[in-house]
């Protein structure tokens, strides 16, 4: 992972990247609308007094540049300048827009992508947060991130940075913090971005294992298919039963001494979903090595609160199995029995994953009585449909719980919109031979999802929240800190909920 150092006075730097922020116009309205500026009145951006003391004329010329280039001063954007046999030798300007942590983390990015250095120092401004920090190198950490598995060599690219700072010391919380969710994030898209030929439910459930071992503290276990069947946990073992590699039941625990607070933490594990009998077609087929994102991002994050030592206890269930075609697949019209005893007439093979999840809330809510209960998925389709690919959908019947969530997720720069419960749709789910039909094929196929969920919550009802967020898990292209591929959704969402509650 990219090195970042926090250092009050570096020298000798060959590439400096400057901060430039906007600057609001100031002469009288001409008929603008809102947010308008005009050229002849005054520069698009500024630089910002910098900790770092810098010779006048470096200045003078990053301050020249700013009109010639219009640089506006806006997050992300940049401008860099080649300065031949002078120091530094590359002069990156970068916009920070409101230079709030969202600003720096889009900054932060765009630096990585931008630098073709292998190192470049940043000259914060004089008046810096560690909120600037933490978005700063979230940005940095995350948009530098790489999965290949070609044996070709890449070219080389940014290995350190040096922001510098007033006082060092200061920031290094912040730096931390953002170490370690950008290394959760990073671990838990790795996960997702490993093919599935080698990710089967044993596979992943060792790498958990693997990295339990790294953080004092932590205990893990495993059900496997045998413990499952004894145990009843029919929703696991129906979807599991397709393919060559039985399904698992991870259980991550995180207790540490004087948690007032259990929060369990439930995450959707399907290693590939060919659709089962209800077999998908072959382009919804090839990017499903990401169905188990949901999993990856409660691990993850308590993997990271553990690291944080977050005063709060958590138990990550994460119920993984592959759901395949084969004589022995589950089939349209098969009645299930969940964990606790409910039952599911599966009217559709593709609709698998709530299915695990069901047994998995169940068991949380009989077993292990837990304060608060969040669920976290690549459910539905319908989600993309609906909200497009920026945002998850979060259903609760809390509004506190609700909003805590959505607030932090929109802090760590994860948008979720809350989607509605509405009791009418409940009809929907009733089945003629079980207690409840899988997946209605009424439309609204998010919503009577998270009201299938609900039915598993019990008394945790009013305690409890379905994220379904199967487009934000994926991403086409790289936008800020999200690079192509798997984005780690969920974990810096939950990394900073969890925080705030310890």
């Amino acid at each position: 992972m990219l090195t970042i150092r926090l250092i009050a006075d570096p020298t000798g730097f060959d590439a400096l990247a400057l901060p430039v922020r906007p600057v609001e116009a100031t002469a009288p309205d001409r008929g603008r609308s809102t947010g308008e500026t005009d050229r002849d009145e005054g520069p698009l951006a500024e630089l910002p007094p910098t900790a770092l003391a810098l010779p006048e004329d470096l200045l003078a010329e990053a301050t020249a540049l700013l009109p010639l280039v219009e640089q506006t001063g806006s997050a992300g954007t940049t401008h860099l300048s080649v300065r031949a046999l002078r120091q530094p030798s590359r002069l990156l300007l970068v916009g920070v827009g409101a230079a709030d942590e969202a600003g720096w983390r889009a900054a932060g990015a765009a630096i990585a992508r931008t630098t073709r250095e292998t190192s470049i120092t940043i000259a914060m401004p004089a008046d810096v947060t560690p909120e600037a920090v933490r978005g700063l190198a979230e940005g940095l950490w995350l948009a530098s991130y790489r999965f290949r598995l070609a044996q070709a060599t890449e070219p080389a690219g940014l290995t350190e940075v040096l922001v510098a700072v007033a006082d060092p010391a200061a920031h290094e919380p912040a730096l931390e913090l953002a170490r370690v969710t950008a290394r959760t994030t990073r671990f838990a898209r790795d996960l997702i971005n490993t093919p599935s030929s080698t990710k089967s439910p044993q596979w992943l459930a060792d790498q958990i294992v693997a990295a339990a071992a790294e953080h004092p503290g932590l205990t893990v276990s495993i059900r496997e298919p045998e413990q499952l069947a004894a145990e009843g946990f029919g929703g696991i073992l129906a979807v599991g039963n397709g393919s060559a590699t039985g399904p698992r039941l991870v259980e991550l625990s995180w207790h540490p001494a004087g948690a007032s607070t259990h929060v369990v933490l439930v995450g959707k594990g399907i290693t590939f979903d060919t659709g089962g009998i209800s077999i998908k077609p072959r382009e919804a087929m090839k990017l499903m090595r990401k169905d188990m994102a949901g999993a990856a991002a409660i691990v993850a994050a308590t993997l990271g609160a553990a690291e944080l030592r977050l005063p709060v206890r958590i138990t990550a269930l994460a119920p993984l199995a592959e759901n395949m075609v084969s004589g022995s697949a589950f089939r349209p019209g098969d009645v299930i029995r969940h964990y606790g005893g409910l039952t599911s007439e599966t009217t559709n093979s593709d609709a698998e994953g709530r299915l695990v999840l069901a047994d998995a809330l169940a068991y949380a809510v009989e077993r292990l009585a837990p304060d608060l209960l969040i669920d976290i998925a690549t459910l539905t389709g319908a989600n993309a449909v609906a909200l497009g690919k920026r945002h998850a959908a979060l259903y609760s019947e809390n509004d506190e719980l609700a909003e805590a969530l959505i607030g932090a997720g929109r802090t760590a720069g994860e948008l979720a919109w809350r989607m509605p419960l509405t009791n009418d749709y409940v009809e929907y789910l009733g089945s003629d031979i079980a207690d409840l039909y899988s997946a209605p094929a009424s439309g609204a196929g998010s919503v009577t999802a998270a009201l299938y969920l609900r039915e598993f919550t019990g008394p945790l009802r009013d305690r409890w929240v379905h994220v379904d967020m199967s487009a934000p898990s994926w991403a086409e292209g790289n936008d800020g800190p999200v690079v192509k591929g798997a984005t780690g959704y969920g974990v810096r969402t939950l990394l900073r909920w969890l925080g705030d509650l310890g």
